[in-house]
C-alpha cells in the first residue's frame, strides 16, 4: 500500500524522472538517502516500472503518426503477436475487446513507408488506419496518485 510520501514520490517522478532525490526530499522532508530507499522500494515492487526518454519523432525523419486497428483472421492472432516485438514502427501495441483485436500506435517515415507496413499487416488481418494530424495530450501522469 502507498503512503503519502510514496504517493507524492511517484507524482514527482511522472512529473520528471530527472528530479534528484534531494530535490524530492526538500519536497516531502526526508534525507536523499531515504528517498533513495524509497524509490528502491517502489521499483522493487513494480510500482514504478522504469525510466524513458521521450524523442520528438519528426526530429529524427519519422514524421508520420498513424493509429491501426487489426481484425485478426482466424488463426492469425498468435502469429501477429509473435511478429509484433520485431516491428520497429510500433511505438505502443493493445490487444483489446471489440471488433478489432488490435491497436497500435506506429510511427513512420512517410506514406510508402506506411503503405508497406499495411502491406505486411494485411497477411494477418483486415486493417483500418487513422492519421494522427496532432495530439492534445501525451503520457499524462496517472490521475488517482
Amino acid at each position: 500500500m502507498l503512503d503519502r510520501i510514496d504517493t507524492k514520490l511517484i507524482r514527482l517522478l511522472q512529473q520528471n524522472a530527472r528530479i534528484s532525490y534531494t530535490a524530492m526530499g526538500k519536497e516531502v522532508g526526508l534525507s536523499s538517502a531515504a528517498i533513495a530507499d524509497r524509490v528502491r522500494r517502489l521499483e522493487d515492487q513494480g510500482v514504478i516500472l522504469g525510466y524513458s526518454t521521450q524523442v520528438d519523432p519528426s526530429k529524427i525523419g519519422q514524421s508520420l503518426h498513424a493509429i491501426i486497428h487489426l481484425r485478426a483472421f482466424v488463426g492469425m492472432l498468435k502469429p501477429f503477436l509473435a511478429r509484433v516485438p520485431s516491428l520497429k514502427e510500433i511505438r505502443n501495441c493493445y490487444r483489446v475487446t471489440g471488433n478489432e483485436n488490435i491497436i497500435m500506435e506506429v510511427v513512420l517515415e512517410d506514406q510508402k513507408h506506411l503503405e508497406a507496413l499495411i502491406d505486411l499487416l494485411i497477411s494477418y488481418g483486415e486493417t483500418r488506419t487513422h492519421i494522427v494530424l496532432s495530439q492534445f495530450i501525451r503520457d499524462a501522469p496517472l490521475s488517482s496518485i
